[in-house]
């Protein structure tokens, strides 16, 4: 008989994230047993208790979320987590990391980028993209062969943000660190930029709206912020491809709707095998399915 499916979310906040439990029950996960205030050293026992329970051909249907609202805590649990299971034996089960919704946030976004414009080649401007969701967007761009400038109010940072995505770059042209702490840096940046993704923080706002009608070669904004001021002025969190003077434009509830599918699918998705690590360019993969 199938086993029922069991998701365990390990969480590093003091309270597991409601968001993500309740998109594992609307995903149909049989059981969810959720963890928090989940500290790296408690890790390994928690996996044991996935992978030693059932045999190998029923760990399918076990998996492992890890959330949480800080993503360097979260990264320590999934490393933990990794390092844990026993492979040679079959002894493992598949992961999902989207700590913050960082990953499945960026997945939509690009997604939703990628099915409007042919990015290859062109130039991709992402603000404030040194956290957690700009990395990954800034990687999942690089993959599809954009030219990905990553910006930050100070040069130092957005290097340093850059130098973390390190091998996960692969062959693609790694993304270019730029400086934009004033309207002149800014407009220097956006030079024939045809994409910008916002992904600042709340209520900040990056994009004035006299600079963004002023730079033809925009063709689409993306705003991820859900907080007013909108991070790119003159949008509307509600925007799903409204063209505003000519540019398409996206908000942080526009993109949400992907985002919410890619995160269910990415859910059931675990349960088709036992050795699975759903990270970035994973669960963008999921994502081409919509």
């Amino acid at each position: 008989m199938e086993k029922k499916t069991i998701l365990i979310q390990l969480d590093p906040d003091a309270h597991a994230s409601v968001f993500d439990r309740v998109v594992a029950i609307d995903s149909n996960v049989n059981e969810l047993f959720s963890y928090a205030n989940v500290q790296p050293d408690q890790v390994r026992d928690l996996v044991h208790g996935a992978i030693f329970t059932r045999g190998p051909k029923d760990l399918k249907n076990t998996a492992l979320f890890i959330g949480g609202g800080n993503v360097e805590k979260s990264e320590a649990l999934l490393a933990k987590a990794l390092g844990a299971m026993v492979p040679e034996y079959g002894l493992r089960v598949s992961v999902l990391f989207d700590a913050n919704g960082c990953n499945t946030t960026a997945a939509a976004a690009v997604r939703i980028a990628a099915k409007t414009l042919d990015l290859k080649g062109k130039k991709v401007l992402i603000l404030a993209g040194t956290g957690p969701v700009g990395q990954r967007a800034a990687l999942l761009l690089a993959k599809l062969g954009a030219k990905v400038f990553l910006s930050s109010r100070t040069i130092e940072k957005a290097q340093s943000a850059i130098v973390l995505l390190g091998k996960k770059i692969g062959e693609c042209p790694a993304p270019v660190a730029v400086q934009v702490a004033n309207d002149v840096e800014l407009k220097s940046a956006l030079e024939g930029v045809e994409l910008v993704i916002s992904t600042g923080a709340a209520g900040v706002c990056l994009l004035p709206e006299k600079i963004r009608q002023a730079f033809s070669s925009l063709k689409m904004v993306i705003d991820l912020n859900a907080v007013p001021p909108m991070g790119i002025e003159g949008t509307s969190v509600m925007d799903k491809g409204a063209v505003r003077e000519g540019v398409i434009c996206y908000g942080a509830i526009g993109v949400g709707d992907l985002k919410m599918k890619i995160h269910r699918a990415a859910i059931a998705a675990l349960f088709t095998r036992n050795d699975q690590v759903m990270d970035a360019l994973e669960v963008y993969e999921i994502a081409l399915n919509f």
